[in-house]
């Protein structure tokens, strides 16, 4: 029971996420310096969040806004921890 409307903002908001991860992806790639790269990996990480809970939107499935959850927390403890990496030298101090 959805929407025309509904599948036209799930799918512009797929493509919109799509062409983002491309621009971030360019960013890993070219860098120039290690925390770009590691900007670029984080967002394309929050851009996976976003196409799970795009899907779950689109398709009424629910579990996939628990996968989203869990690769949000998962994101955020890597950037953590690569942030420490990176300014510390060592991640368990």
């Amino acid at each position: 029971m959805s929407s025309p409307l509904l599948d036209a903002a799930v799918t512009g908001g797929l493509l919109v996420v799509a062409f983002v991860t491309l621009l971030s992806g360019y960013r890993v790639v070219v860098g120039p310096t290690t925390p770009d790269r590691v900007v670029g990996l984080d967002t394309i990480g929050t851009n996976v969040v976003a196409v799970a809970v795009l899907y779950a939107v689109g398709t009424g499935r629910g579990l996939f806004v628990e996968v989203a959850l869990v690769l949000a927390i998962i994101g955020f403890i890597s950037t953590i921890a690569v942030a420490q990496y990176l300014t510390e030298g060592d991640i368990i101090t």
